[in-house]
C-alpha cells in the first residue's frame, strides 16, 4: 500500500451569521481540503481551516495549497501511510514551518491510513477516552439582548451551556459590561468565557479583566499580543480566573515556554497550529506535565475538519476547559453526507471509519475553487 497522489482545493462555505473576531469578520469560510489516494485507489481525506486568509496566521490558503502541491507532495509519494509519524518526520526536516500544511497532508494520510485498517482514526492515537465532548458556543450579535434570547434558547435546547463571547474589537468597557450582563441573565445556567485575539494592551488587561472576573467569567482567552509572554504570567499570577493561551500556543516549543513561565494556566489546542495531530498529542503531553489545563480549540472547521478534532480530543485524558468545535453549526451548507452530532450540551465523537466522515463529490466541487 503506497501513496499515489494528493490533490488539494480550497473551498468556500457561507455562514448563518456574521462571526466576528478582533481582526476579521467571517460572512465565508475559507477551508482547505486534502485528498491522499493509494495505489490501490482508497482515500483519505482532511481539513483545515484559514481565518481571514493573512488576518489571523502565517498561512494563507493558497500559500497551503501551493506549499504541499510543489514541495511536500513530492516528499510522500510512494510512502506507506500506515507509516505517517515517520512520513511527516521526513517532511519536517525538509519543509520549515508551514503548520497549516503539514496538517492538511498528515490527517488525510492518517484518515486512509485508519480506512485501511477498518478502524476509527482515534485508534491509532491510544484509543477513545472520551465518546463525547461538552460543546461551547460564540454569542456574536453584538446586542446583549439578543445573544441573551439566543442563550436562552440553547440552553432550553440543551445543546450549549458554554458561550464564549468576542470582545477584541470596539470599547472594551462596553464589552465588558454586554458580558456582564449576559452573565448576570444566565446565572449559573451556564459559564461564559470571553476571547480578546490578542487585543489588549496590558494596562486594559488589568482593568477589564478585573471586572469581568467579578462578574463571573470563567475564562479569559488571548488578551495580550503572541509576543508578551511576560505580560501574560503576569496576568496569570494575579488573577483568579484562568488566562488562555491560544495563537501564542502553538508548536511544541511555544507551549514549553508558556508551560515554564506560567504564560497562561490553560492552552487552546488545534492539530493545524502545531502541525498536525501527532505534534498536538505532544503539545497536550506538555500542557499535562506542567498543570496546564486543556481546551478543544476551533478555527471553524467544517463536519470533516471536526470530525478530525473530536476524533484526537477524544483520546486526551482531560479536556478540562471543553472543547469549542461548533463550527458546523455556523455554516449553510456542508461538503459530507453526513453530519456532526451535537446533543445534551456536548459534541458526540465520530467513530469511523477513519476520521467517520463521507465527502459530498458534488458538493465539494459545488465550493470549490476554480484555480
Amino acid at each position: 500500500m503506497k501513496i499515489r497522489s494528493f490533490d488539494v482545493y480550497i473551498i468556500d462555505l457561507p455562514t448563518i451569521r456574521p462571526h466576528q473576531l478582533a481582526m476579521h469578520t467571517i460572512v465565508s469560510q475559507t477551508i482547505v481540503v486534502g485528498c491522499v489516494t493509494d495505489e490501490e485507489g482508497r482515500e483519505g481525506w482532511s481539513e483545515v481551516a484559514t481565518i481571514g486568509g493573512a488576518s489571523y496566521g502565517e498561512s494563507t490558503p493558497e500559500a497551503i495549497k501551493v506549499n504541499i502541491d510543489t514541495y511536500i507532495t513530492p516528499l510522500v509519494i510512494g510512502k506507506n501511510p500506515i507509516h505517517f509519524d515517520k512520513i511527516m518526520f521526513e517532511v519536517s526536516q525538509l519543509v520549515r514551518g508551514n503548520h497549516f500544511a503539514k496538517t492538511v497532508v498528515e490527517a488525510a494520510i492518517i484518515d486512509l491510513a485508519a480506512r485501511s485498517k477498518g478502524v476509527p482514526a482515534y485508534e491509532l492515537f491510544g484509543g477513545q477516552i472520551h465518546t463525547s465532548l461538552p460543546i461551547a458556543w460564540t454569542l456574536a450579535s453584538g446586542n446583549t439582548e439578543k445573544d441573551i434570547e439566543e442563550a436562552k434558547a440553547l440552553l432550553h435546547q440543551k445543546r450549549h451551556n458554554i458561550f464564549k463571547l468576542k470582545i477584541g474589537a470596539g470599547d472594551p468597557l462596553k464589552n465588558v459590561e454586554h458580558v456582564r450582563q449576559i452573565k448576570k441573565a444566565v446565572g449559573d445556567q451556564a459559564r461564559i468565557t470571553v476571547d480578546v485575539n490578542q487585543a489588549w494592551d496590558e494596562d486594559t488587561a488589568n482593568y477589564c479583566i478585573e471586572a469581568l472576573e467579578d462578574g463571573g467569567v470563567s475564562m479569559i482567552e488571548q488578551p495580550l499580543p503572541i509576543w508578551n509572554y511576560e505580560g501574560m504570567s503576569r496576568l496569570t499570577a494575579r488573577f483568579k480566573v484562568p488566562i488562555m493561551a491560544d495563537e501564542a500556543a502553538n508548536s511544541i516549543q511555544d507551549v514549553f515556554q508558556i508551560s515554564k513561565h506560567r504564560a497562561g494556566n490553560c492552552i487552546a489546542l488545534k492539530p493545524c497550529k502545531a502541525g498536525g495531530l501527532t505534534q498536538t498529542k505532544k503539545v497536550a503531553a506538555i500542557a499535562e506535565a506542567a498543570g496546564i489545563g486543556l481546551y478543544g480549540g476551533t478555527m471553524i472547521e467544517s463536519s470533516l475538519g471536526t470530525a478530525i478534532c473530536a476524533q484526537l480530543y477524544a483520546t486526551i485524558p482531560e479536556m478540562k476547559f471543553g472543547t469549542e468545535i461548533f463550527g458546523p453549526l455556523l455554516f449553510k451548507d456542508t461538503i459530507t453526507v453526513n453530519h456532526i452530532q451535537y446533543e445534551n450540551f456536548e459534541v458526540i465523537i465520530p467513530n469511523g471509519p477513519g476520521f467517520g466522515m463521507e465527502i459530498d463529490q458534488e458538493k465539494l466541487h459545488h465550493y470549490a475553487r476554480v484555480l
